[in-house]
């Protein structure tokens, strides 16, 4: 019965080692990974305003600046997958480049001293504003990635989401860290 025991145990050892690495792998997963998942997600979390696409069948467009990990991350996530029937498209942009026709703009950290200045021209648009940056909110941005405990949270502003006409749904105002004008 003991050799039995031992023989069970060997075969299902392998198993058991896997799904832990594989479980661990999860939970540590790389901060562009977690990054590029929250923004896939954030999308059908938001109702958008009839004229934030140009035509019935114009993609669901992400825009990511200066952050090219996370933009190929999120190119791997949104591979073959839709946002309410339009298909995805992801694009890397830099500072500068012209920010018109986004529904999602992802703006790194490398911007951080002048992301006021690309945050002005956003206000009012039916574009989610998405970045990583300390005093982002303040700023302009309705989304902002934050570390906590080695974990990647994210804090919310509505006053810059209402003046986009973008109703961000209650179900991800629950899971944020904080949200800024909230009644």
């Amino acid at each position: 019965m003991r050799v039995l025991l031992v023989f069970a145990f060997a075969l299902l050892m392998p198993v058991f080692a896997s799904a832990a690495a594989i479980a661990q792998s999860d939970l540590q997963a790389p901060e562009p990974r977690v990054k590029a998942a929250f923004l896939f997600k954030f999308g059908s979390y938001v109702e958008w305003p009839s004229g934030a696409f140009v035509s019935a069948t114009a993609p669901f467009t992400i825009g990511v600046m200066d952050a090219d990990a996370l933009a190929d991350e999120l190119a791997t996530v949104v591979a073959g997958r839709n946002m309410d029937g339009r298909p995805v498209v992801v694009r890397k942009l830099h500072e500068g480049d012209p920010i018109n026709g986004f529904n999602i703009i992802f703006i790194g950290k490398a911007v951080d001293g002048k992301l006021a200045g690309i945050l002005s021209p956003m206000k009012g648009r039916p574009t989610l504003a998405v970045t990583e940056s300390e005093g982002a909110l303040e700023l302009g941005s309705m989304i902002n990635f934050v570390i906590v405990d080695g974990k990647v949270r994210f804090d919310i502003s509505l006053q810059p989401a209402a003046a986009g006409s973008l109703k961000i749904s209650s179900r991800l105002l629950a899971v944020a860290r904080k949200v800024m004008g909230a009644s």
